[in-house]
C-alpha cells in the first residue's frame, strides 16, 4: 500500500486565490453550495441560484437528492463491496457528509483522494483532508481532462492492484461535447483494476422546465453545465456491469424508503469486469 502523500499546504494559495476570486461573477460550485444550503456563497451565486429555482424550484431537490445518493453508494461500496479506496473527481465545495466522512464511518481504514482543478475548491480542502487515524485523505489539483496526471498523483495514495471506487457526480455536465465527456470517464476507468466501481450522477434534459433553467444558467457567467439525454448518460456505462436497479432517476437508486421526491438527474453505479 502506498504511504499517505505530504498534502498541499492550503494556507500557500491565499494570495492565487485572491487573484483569481471574482464575487461578482457566479460561481457553479458556491451555486450549488447555496442550493445545499452551505455559506459559502456570495450575492452573485445566491442571485443566479434563486433565478434558477424561480423558474425549476427543484433544483434544490436535485441537489440534496445528488448528496443523498453520494452517501447511500458509498456506503454501499464499502459495507457490502468491500471497497476501501476511492478516487472522487470533481470534488467541489466540502459539504456534509462528504466521501471519505461516509466511507471512514463504516471502515475507519478507507482511502480516498480528492480531485479538483479550483482555487475555491483548494481554499477549502483542510475540510477534505481529515482522516481517522487508520485511513487517508488527500487532495490533488488537477483537471479531471487530465486522466494521466490524475492516475499518476493518485497512485501516491491508492493501491490501483486493488479495485477503487470511481465518484464523479455532478461534474461532466460540464464537458459540452458527449463523445469528449464519454472519452474523458474512459480513460479514468481503463486506468482501474478489475472489481473496481464507476459511480455517477448528472442533469439530464427530462423536462422542459429544467431545460430553460440551465439555459439561463448558462447564460449567467458561471461556468456552463449542458444537460444530456438519459440515453448519453447511460452510455457513460458501456461494457461495465450495472449494479441493480440500473441507470435511474437520482432518488430511486436504492432509497432507504420512497419519499416521491423526483428530479431531472439520472444516476448508476457499475463495476469494471
Amino acid at each position: 500500500m502506498p504511504s499517505a502523500p505530504s498534502t498541499r499546504d492550503t494556507g500557500a494559495v491565499t494570495d492565487d486565490l485572491s487573484t483569481k476570486l471574482n464575487v461578482e461573477v457566479p460561481h457553479s460550485a458556491r451555486v450549488w453550495n447555496y442550493w445545499l444550503g452551505g455559506k459559502d456563497n456570495f450575492g452573485a451565486d445566491r442571485a443566479v441560484g434563486d433565478q434558477v429555482k424561480a423558474v425549476f424550484p427543484e433544483i434544490v431537490d436535485a441537489a440534496r437528492q445528488t448528496r443523498a445518493f453520494l452517501g447511500r453508494a458509498v456506503t454501499y461500496l464499502v459495507a457490502e463491496q468491500g471497497i476501501r479506496q476511492f478516487l472522487d473527481v470533481g470534488t467541489g465545495l466540502p459539504t456534509v457528509d462528504n466521501t471519505h466522512e461516509v466511507a471512514q464511518r463504516v471502515a475507519p481504514d478507507a482511502r480516498i483522494v480528492y480531485v479538483d482543478n479550483d482555487p475555491l475548491v483548494l481554499s477549502h480542502a483542510r475540510a477534505l483532508l481529515t482522516s481517522t487515524p487508520d485511513g487517508v485523505t488527500t487532495y490533488i489539483d488537477r483537471d479531471l481532462k487530465d486522466a494521466p496526471a490524475v492516475i499518476e498523483e493518485a497512485r501516491r495514495t491508492l493501491d490501483f492492484s486493488r479495485p477503487v471506487a470511481l465518484m464523479m457526480l455532478g461534474v461532466m455536465g460540464h464537458v459540452e461535447d458527449p463523445a469528449e465527456a464519454r472519452a474523458i470517464v474512459r480513460a479514468l476507468v481503463d486506468e482501474l483494476p478489475s472489481g473496481s466501481f464507476l459511480t455517477m450522477s448528472d442533469g439530464t434534459a427530462t423536462s422542459e422546465r429544467v431545460i430553460e433553467s440551465h439555459r439561463q444558467y448558462n447564460e449567467s457567467g458561471a461556468v456552463p453545465y449542458h444537460l444530456r439525454e438519459v440515453a448519453d448518460f447511460a452510455a457513460f456505462f458501456d461494457g461495465l456491469e450495472l449494479v441493480e436497479p440500473g441507470v435511474v432517476p437520482i432518488p430511486q437508486w436504492r432509497p432507504a424508503t420512497d419519499d416521491g421526491v423526483t428530479v431531472d438527474g439520472y444516476a448508476g453505479v457499475a463495476r469494471k469486469p
